[in-house]
C-alpha cells in the first residue's frame, strides 16, 4: 500500500535540570559547589532514506518525541546529551507546517536531512553560578524544553520516467514487462489506484527508475476520477511516456484521447506539460500483418502530428527500442 500523505507531531527532547551539589573531600570543610550542567535533549531530524518508499510510519504514529537529557551530577559532570531521533521519510517527501502551511523545505535528494524540532539546552548546575560574592549559589536552572510542531508531509515519487495515459491504455502491463515490479492489472478502469516503482535494466548495468501513474481522465485536474493527488507524482519525473491505445477499448478516437491528457496536464501545471515526452502506440498485437500495423502508426501520426514508438507491452515488441529512448534523451548532454 502506498502512503503519500501524514500529519505528525514532533517535539525535541527537554535539556537535563542542572545539579545543585557541593564538594565533599577529606580535610576540605568548606568545599564550593560543584554541581554539573543538564545534557541537551535530542533533536528530531527527517532523512530522506532510499528504500523507504512510503509514510506508512507516520500514519500508524503521530507522536515523536526525542528523548530528554540527563540531568547534571556532582563533581562538575555535566548529564549526558540524548541522541537525535531519526525519522526515515522518502526521498521526495515535502515537508509543511501544518498549522501554517508553509513548505518548509523538499527532500528530494537520498539522504537529505532537515532539523524539524531541536532539542532544548541542559539547565545550568550551581557550579556556573559562583561569584566572589555568591560563593555556595544553592539554586540550578531547570533544561529547556524542546521545540514542537505539527508537520505535514507530503510524497511526490522519484522517477526518472513516467508512464502516463488514459485507464486500460496498458500502463501496469508495461512496467510489469519492463521491471519486477508486479501492479495489479485487470480490464477495468482505474486498476491502478496508486502509483508503482518499478526499474528496468538496460545492457551495460544501465538502470532506469519507472513510475506507472494511475489512469487519467478529462477533468483530472479539476480532482475527476482520481483526481490531482496522482497527477503532483507526474511532476517528479524528468520524461513522460504517453501511452495510447491503437485501438482503444472504449471505442473512442485515438486522437482525442492523446488531446484529452496533453490538455488536463497543461490545467494542472504549465511546466508538466513542457517536460521531454515519447508517444508509445500500444497494442499493436491487436493488429493482425504488417501492412495494417504500419497503416496505423501513420495514421495516429498524422492525427497527433508527432512520430510514435510501436510497441506491445503484452508480447514485449518494441519495448527495448522504447527504453533506449529514454535512456538516450536522459542523458543527452
Amino acid at each position: 500500500m502506498l502512503v503519500d500523505e501524514a500529519t505528525i507531531y514532533v517535539k525535541g527532547g527537554r535539556g537535563g535540570d542542572g545539579a545543585v551539589s557541593f564538594r565533599r573531600e577529606a580535610h576540605v570543610p568548606k568545599g564550593g559547589p560543584d554541581g554539573g550542567d543538564g545534557g541537551h535533549g535530542g533533536s528530531v531530524i527527517l532523512r530522506a532514506t532510499p528504500g523507504v518508499d512510503t509514510l506508512l510510519d507516520m500514519a500508524g504514529r503521530h507522536h515523536w518525541t526525542a528523548d530528554s537529557g540527563q540531568p547534571g551530577e556532582r563533581k562538575q559532570a555535566t548529564g549526558k546529551s540524548a541522541d537525535d531521533l531519526i525519522i526515515a521519510v522518502p526521498p521526495g517527501t515535502l515537508v509543511y507546517d501544518a498549522d501554517t502551511g508553509d513548505l518548509i523545505d523538499d527532500l528530494d535528494q537520498p539522504h537529505k536531512e532537515l532539523l524539524v524540532a531541536k532539542g532544548g539546552h541542559g539547565g545550568f548546575g550551581n557550579e556556573h553560578y559562583k561569584t566572589p560574592t555568591l560563593q555556595t549559589p544553592r539554586f540550578a536552572t531547570p533544561g529547556d524544553e524542546g521545540e514542537q510542531r505539527r508537520l505535514r508531509l507530503l510524497l511526490k515519487l522519484i522517477a526518472e520516467v513516467g508512464f502516463i495515459g488514459k485507464p486500460n491504455a496498458g500502463k501496469s502491463t508495461l512496467l510489469s514487462r519492463l521491471s519486477r515490479a508486479r501492479p495489479k492489472i485487470a480490464d477495468y478502469p482505474f486498476t491502478t489506484l496508486e502509483p508503482q516503482l518499478g526499474i528496468a535494466e538496460l545492457p551495460g548495468e544501465r538502470r532506469i527508475v519507472l513510475a506507472d501513474i494511475p489512469g487519467l481522465i478529462e477533468g483530472a485536474s479539476h480532482g475527476a476520477g482520481l483526481g490531482h493527488t496522482f497527477l503532483r507524482h507526474i511532476e517528479r519525473t524528468r520524461i513522460l511516456v504517453h501511452l495510447i491505445e491503437v485501438e482503444p477499448s472504449d471505442n473512442t478516437d485515438v486522437g482525442d484521447n492523446y488531446r484529452t491528457i496533453r490538455n488536463e496536464l497543461k490545467q494542472h501545471s504549465s511546466l508538466l506539460a513542457e517536460k521531454p515526452q515519447i508517444i508509445a502506440l500500444n497494442k499493436l498485437d491487436l493488429l493482425q500483418t504488417d501492412a495494417d500495423r504500419k497503416t496505423a502508426i501513420e495514421l495516429v501520426e498524422h492525427e497527433i502530428g508527432m512520430k510514435v514508438i510501436p510497441i506491445s507491452a503484452a508480447t514485449g515488441d518494441g519495448c527495448r527500442n522504447l527504453m533506449e529512448t529514454c535512456w538516450k534523451m536522459l542523458h543527452e548532454e
